[in-house]
């Protein structure tokens, strides 16, 4: 009778503590017969009540889990609201920046309008001095139009002994001087009544001989065509197309100095210089009479030599011929500009 409470004991002792896998198989339990009946009861009981306790423990587990999501949902919530705060928190800032940054520039834009009213104003005072300047001028333009030309005659004046002055410059880069003999010279002058061109014609005077004028002590002559030949000195070539080139540059820079526009330009290259001629030439010309009266608008200028060394001593020539027109046509616009301030002198005297 004693064993049973030992036994009870050491069941109670075992379960009390939970099997570890460390722990040795238990040793089989030895029940007496008698005690079988019970011992199955009890067994049956602790079996009924730990499936109650499972039961339990499943169903608290169910709750927890619950719990746990819904504090977990919570958690989330309660994150989702703490950054939504700080959203609008600086939110709350940049508008409060926004707020700061208008009134800033409100005041500015009150401070400008007054600066511009300002402005306006002191527009309207000055386009009325304006105004009143305007009407100034125009008297007193009125009134130097009545008086004003003893000053544009000066001017005209002074224009007039500026070319002269320039004009004479040429004379003294490119000196033409007369031999009159084998041993007496004369230097011509060059503005503005006797100014000769390469012919030796003057307007008035007695005609100069070609063969007695030189440029930089350099003969203004050409030679005979007709004695033209391959064994003829290249040297006296080289003189007269150098002689022919100054007179090309001297007629050019009066030109300029006159602002007379040339109806045969120069194309200067030193002793290689050209004449250009913008007339069509005869060959080009149509034959038909019907089309003779229009000419070519794509019609390309003719360039002449004024030099003899491998050229056509037609075209040559033809070359001689147009700059001495040129130079013509600089001495009688000369000797006009002379005349017409002369009659603009007296007339106005």
């Amino acid at each position: 009778m004693e064993a049973k409470p030992n036994a009870a004991a050491a069941a109670a002792s075992s379960s009390a503590r939970e099997p570890r896998e460390t722990d040795p198989p238990p040793r089989p339990k030895l029940i007496e017969w008698e005690d079988f009946e019970p011992e199955l009861a009890r067994l049956v009981s602790l079996s009924c009540a730990l499936e109650g306790a499972k039961e339990k423990k499943q169903v608290l587990h169910r709750k927890l889990e619950s719990l746990v999501q819904v504090k977990n949902e919570s958690l989330g919530r309660l994150n989702e609201l703490e950054e939504m705060r700080e959203k609008v928190e600086g939110r709350k800032l940049v508008m409060q920046n926004l707020q700061l940054r208008t009134k800033v520039v409100v005041e500015d834009a009150k401070r400008k309008e007054e600066d511009l009213a300002a402005e306006v104003r002191s527009l309207l005072v000055s386009g009325t001095a304006l105004s009143v300047a305007r009407k100034r001028l125009q008297e007193s333009n009125r009134i130097l139009g009545q008086r004003g030309y003893g000053k544009l005659k000066n001017l005209q004046k002074m224009l007039r002994m500026r070319q002269q002055y320039m004009v004479s410059q040429v004379s003294v880069f490119y000196p033409v001087k007369n031999f009159a003999g084998q041993s007496q010279e004369q230097e011509l002058e060059s503005f503005p009544s006797t100014t000769k061109s390469v012919s030796g014609s003057s307007a008035g005077s007695k005609p100069v001989n070609l063969e007695s004028l030189t440029i930089l002590g350099l003969q203004l002559t050409m030679l005979p065509f007709t004695k033209m030949s391959f064994f003829m000195d290249k040297k006296e070539v080289q003189r007269s197309a150098t002689a022919l080139a100054y007179v090309g540059h001297a007629v050019s820079l009066i030109a300029s100095y006159l602002k007379l526009p040339l109806r045969y330009p120069l194309r200067l290259g030193g002793s290689h210089s050209y004449i250009i001629d913008h007339a069509p030439s005869v060959e080009t010309m149509p034959i038909d009479s019907s089309s003779s009266t229009t000419l070519p608008s794509n019609m390309k200028p003719i360039e002449f030599p004024l030099f003899l060394e491998g050229q056509d001593t037609t075209r040559a020539a033809y070359a001689v011929f147009l700059l001495n027109k040129v130079a013509l046509y600089i001495d009688i616009a000369l000797v006009l500009q002379c005349a017409l301030a002369h009659i603009l002198h007296y007339t106005y005297m």
